[in-house]
């Protein structure tokens, strides 16, 4: 077995503002939502909306009623830190930038730079989503950093 993700689960505070957001942005980064999803379980107090891929999956899930007042925390333990979307190119992380930086709702945390404390060609562009969960765009030479077989 290789280590890929397949699909990734995230509860948001707001779904409806969440999904407007990733509708605007998820096309941006290659998802077609023309595969988006939506499913409800009133008895398992759950509703999410489903962005499917060929190559990965990403869901948005509303919080339970009884979590519904908390915020985002990205250190507490359980919560995703950030997720990292991959680009081709530097060329392509700009092209993303310029059109994530317009997204409503979004917060630029820091525009494209190369970041050599990773990888001496790690170069990227970190943001929040309007519920603050921190996604990041970035390209570098994984396979020349950490081998061929990634």
């Amino acid at each position: 077995m290789r280590p890929r993700i397949d699909h990734l689960d995230i509860t948001v505070k707001d779904l409806d503002r969440e999904e407007v957001f990733y509708d605007a942005l998820l096309p941006l980064l290659g998802f077609e939502l023309t595969m988006k999803a939506k499913g409800d379980e009133p008895a398992y107090e759950y509703r999410a909306v489903d962005y499917s891929g060929a190559e990965f999956s990403l869901s948005l899930i509303c919080p339970r009623p009884d979590f519904a007042e908390e915020t985002v925390c990205r250190r507490r333990p359980g919560a995703v830190h950030h997720l990292a979307f991959g680009a081709d190119s530097r060329e392509e992380v700009d092209r993303v930038y310029a059109q994530v930086k317009d997204l409503p709702g979004v917060t630029i945390v820091s525009p494209p730079k190369l970041w050599a404390e990773y990888t001496p060609d790690y170069y990227a562009f970190f943001f929040k989503d309007p519920d603050g969960i921190k996604l990041e765009v970035v390209h570098f030479d994984r396979r020349g950093w950490f081998g061929g077989s990634v």
